[in-house]
């Protein structure tokens, strides 16, 4: 909630909002994207869409994907968006479950604002046989001007691929490059057993990956985000992890307050300043009326906390857990 025009504290908005992605719009608003829910009152939303001025205050603006694709209609499973604008159109990146198929999707729709409506495109982007080809985020190389798109979960690992310049394919002849390999079962503390929901930025000369590991959900849930850098988009990335020797190392992990937070993007606010904006399970009300129980009935409502970079990596100025109690703002 906000206790004055210049401080926040967790969360930012509190009902469920899985999988946040936040940009800022060429109208100067922030727009907020999130995975599926059932909205109180029992409303099934596809794409969850939220406007902002500061990042703190926020106003839902229901439905982004009134429709659903005609080749996903027979399912309710539409995950991870990702949003970004170019010239006067705006992509959605997400994933869903085909009508044919016992894998995920990676899918693009298109709209020409940014609360949408958005349609998709006719087809899936890269159909998957299981859950790997979830959690898509695209991004623009400056250095390259290569435009790419990152995405993995399911146990593989995390991947990138040049996209056309049309945005809604691949690159004709591109190959796909394998970045980060999650460690696998056997050791239940690590978070990198599984890794997801990638996301990219470039600050100071590096090529920072962001992700999350390992459950999300559920009353076993155990997920934190980790990072790596590189000099490269495309790699090799070093993890934090093997950087500092200690395979339990993360960017952000639990505390009494907040449970399993992560699947963050980064967001700029107006005075440069980076934030990390992520969802987390409330141990006080760690569950509602979700549309199914692979959703783990696990409510994960919207949380922020600012981002500085000390000796070349990214760290919470909170100390690496999420905060929650009154804090210096964005600046709007």
């Amino acid at each position: 909630m906000t206790k004055t025009a210049s401080t926040y504290q967790n969360p930012v908005w509190d009902f469920d909002f899985p999988d946040p992605t936040i940009i800022r719009a060429s109208d100067g608003y922030y727009y907020a994207y999130g995975t599926q829910t059932k909205r109180p009152g029992g409303a099934i939303i596809n794409l969850q869409v939220a406007r902002s001025p500061d990042l703190v205050q926020w106003a839902y603006l229901d439905e982004g994907l009134p429709e659903k694709p005609a080749w996903a209609r027979r399912h309710q499973k539409f995950w991870a968006p990702h949003v970004s604008e170019h010239a006067g159109t705006f992509y959605l990146y997400y994933s869903a479950k085909p009508d044919r198929g016992s894998g995920l999707c990676l899918a693009v729709a298109t709209a020409t604002e940014p609360a949408g409506p958005f349609r998709d495109v006719g087809a899936p982007l890269r159909r998957g046989k299981d859950f790997q080809d979830i959690d898509p985020m695209a991004f623009d190389d400056p250095a390259t001007g290569k435009r790419l798109l990152y995405w993995g979960s399911g146990f593989g690992p995390l991947r990138v691929r040049e996209l056309a310049e049309d945005r809604i394919s691949f690159k004709p002849n591109s190959k796909t490059r394998k970045l980060l390999h999650p460690a696998g079962t056997g050791d239940p503390r690590r978070y990198d057993q599984l890794l997801e929901g990638s996301w990219v930025i470039l600050r100071h000369g590096w090529y920072y990956l962001f992700c999350s590991g390992n459950n999300c959900c559920g009353p076993a849930a155990h997920y934190a985000v980790l990072v790596a850098r590189s000099r490269h988009a495309l790699g090799p990335f070093e993890t934090l992890a093997e950087a500092t020797g200690n395979p339990y190392a993360t960017l952000l992990e639990a505390n009494r307050h907040w449970h399993a937070p992560g699947h963050n993007c980064v967001v700029t606010d107006a005075a440069g300043h980076d934030w990390l904006a992520y969802h987390a399970i409330d141990p006080r009300q760690p569950t509602f009326n979700a549309i199914d129980d692979e959703q783990g009935h696990s409510r994960r409502v919207l949380l922020i906390d600012r981002l500085e970079y000390v000796d070349g990596w990214p760290r919470v100025v909170t100390g690496g857990t999420p905060s929650w109690q009154e804090q210096p703002g964005p600046v709007g």
